[in-house]
């Protein structure tokens, strides 16, 4: 007897619902798993040995900031911040990006979008502001705040 969902309650519906959605994400799961186990046999020993080198360029890096700043730690925060202050910018300027699309292109038909695209502009802004200065702030706190 087959199963009429328009006939059905509502709590039915979700539950096929849920179902049909937890059996796509478990399927693309496994897909995705399957997919990155026959990557990472094909990797070959040129891929491996580039592998090798960018770990190795950022173990000398972090050792860089680590001597230069006198302490493990403080290396270790100025390693990330400087990680932070690079890899900011092309997020931030993608975020302003969609911020002026939702301004300029969809906000021209729905005010709610022309407000919610300029307030994504205004804090990716001022994210990459801050993600930019907190390295350099951060400089000048050890270098002359621990004396």
């Amino acid at each position: 007897m087959p199963i009429d969902l328009r006939k059905g309650s509502k709590n039915m519906k979700k539950t096929f619902l849920i179902v049909t959605i937890f059996m796509i994400v478990i399927g693309t799961f496994l897909v995705t798993a399957n997919v990155y186990a026959a990557e990472e046999q094909a990797i070959d020993e040129e891929t491996e040995s580039k592998i090798v080198e960018i770990k190795d360029n950022a173990a000398r890096s972090l050792e860089d900031y680590q001597e230069k700043y006198g302490s493990d730690i403080y290396g270790l925060v100025a390693y990330i911040l400087n990680l932070v202050r690079i890899y900011s910018i092309p997020l931030c300027f993608l975020g302003i990006a969609i911020g002026a699309i939702h301004q300029y292109v969809i906000g021209i038909r729905k005010l709610d979008t022309l407000e919610k695209g300029m307030a994504l502009i205004v804090t990716f802004v001022t994210i990459l502001i801050i993600c930019q200065i907190l390295p350099l702030a951060f400089a000048v706190f050890v270098k002359f705040g621990r004396g």
